[in-house]
């Protein structure tokens, strides 16, 4: 099967963040967005005609997953990541995003310290500091432009401040590492050291470059297993994230029933109908979509290093190892935050992610979405370049 991601699909009108609420959040109404993590291709033929049949079933009541929804979902886990999983460990959410605001509830209670690792995705810190907890930064650190763990910060920040939880991104959004195994055994280690339960968003595990793997945290060790939550879902993979799924998999059975009990207490039961079907459909039928995206969207980074190689050496790309996120340093062009927005949203006319909401450590930097027809991002990048040149 072939599939055509050059083909520029028109999302205006459809309701979209990404394209269709510029205005409403104060940009201008043609601005070009790669901001949103979501994708503008079509997602995979098989989760359509499963859709399109339940569509023209015409019901759409109360549903649920059966044995063959999990099953779906546990042997994608297991053939990609070597990762063996229980249905009974399975609690099903509407987003991942959900899933941590309802652990952070579950598991601290109000004043407690949760730690991150700036820059990182934003809602990390919404979470924590919209619940009431006090967010305990530990940030990472730059090693010849290459983002990694700061260990001795971390056990510092862990122990000074008695901190009871830790949200992992990993892959990690939007500095695009994939951490090792000796990473992650390391960052587990200390939290088991410390009594920290660890949150674990895998929500991009799908997406790693070649030769770059994925590790499951909680796949690690039997150790790691009792203290975490494995946040994942077929969102980002399949851009189906307006189906709002996600598969929250804890195997201790005291975590799980803390975390159930948060979700039964804002009164959340099933996901929607649509949501399970796509997502069971994206796991049965989807390999050879997602192998053709992602080697497509391999293609648009590789274009991206060399157009800012020819065209744009003053901003330098952090090379990514997974996500379709790219993470790029601005601090070259020696602006202030206020005149770097200028440069690209008003001479460039780009709607990107400022760095500044990933973090004070993201000051300076930009997330770029790529997972878009290259027509696309070398329009976005003939326009970054013109503005530069004129700035």
């Amino acid at each position: 099967m072939t599939f055509d991601f050059d083909k520029v699909i028109d999302r205006r009108g459809t309701n979209c963040l990404k394209y269709d609420f510029a205005v409403e959040r104060g940009r201008k109404e043609d601005i070009l967005p790669l901001w949103v993590a979501d994708m503008d291709f079509q997602t995979a033929p098989g989760i359509q005609e499963r859709l399109r049949a339940a569509v023209d079933h015409g019901i759409f009541g109360y549903s649920d997953g059966k044995a063959d929804y999990f099953a779906a979902v546990s042997s994608w886990y297991r053939e990609k990541f070597g990762w063996e999983t229980k249905e009974e460990w399975l609690i099903k959410t509407p987003g991942v995003v959900f899933a941590l605001a309802t652990a952070v509830r579950a598991f601290t209670e109000k004043g407690d310290r949760v730690l991150i690792q700036q820059p990182v995705y934003y809602p990390f810190s919404e979470v924590i500091r919209d619940n009431g907890r006090v967010l305990i930064n530990s940030p990472l650190k730059q090693v010849n432009g290459r983002y990694e763990m700061d260990f001795e910060d971390m056990e510092r920040k862990i122990t000074e401040n008695q901190v009871k939880l830790f949200l992992l991104c990993s892959p990690h959004n939007p500095v695009g590492r994939v951490w090792t195994e000796e990473e992650l055994k390391k960052a587990g280690e200390l939290c088991v050291k410390h009594g920290v339960l660890v949150v674990s968003d895998e929500i991009h595990s799908d997406f790693t470059y070649p030769g770059v793997a994925h590790h499951v945290f909680a796949g690690l060790s039997p150790e790691f297993a009792r203290i975490s939550v494995t946040c994942t879902a077929p969102s980002k993979t399949f851009n189906i994230a307006g189906l709002q799924v996600s598969n929250i998999f804890i195997p201790d059975p005291e975590l799980r029933a803390r975390f159930q009990k948060a979700v039964d207490a804002v009164g959340y039961s099933q996901v929607n109908l649509l949501g399970l079907l796509a997502c069971q459909a994206a796991y049965e039928t989807g390999e050879e979509w997602l192998s053709a995206v992602k080697e497509y969207i391999y293609g648009n980074l590789c274009f991206l290093r060399e157009y800012l190689k020819e065209n744009l050496p003053e901003i330098r790309l952090v090379e990514p190892e997974g996500t379709y996120l790219v993470w790029l340093d601005f601090g070259a062009l020696g602006l202030t935050e206020e005149q770097r927005q200028e440069l690209i949203e008003e001479k460039a006319g780009l709607w990107l992610d400022s760095g500044a909401m990933f973090g004070p450590d993201g000051e300076g930097f930009e997330r770029v979405n790529i997972a878009c027809p290259r027509e696309t991002l070398q329009k976005a990048l003939d326009q970054l370049a013109a503005a530069v040149r004129n700035c």
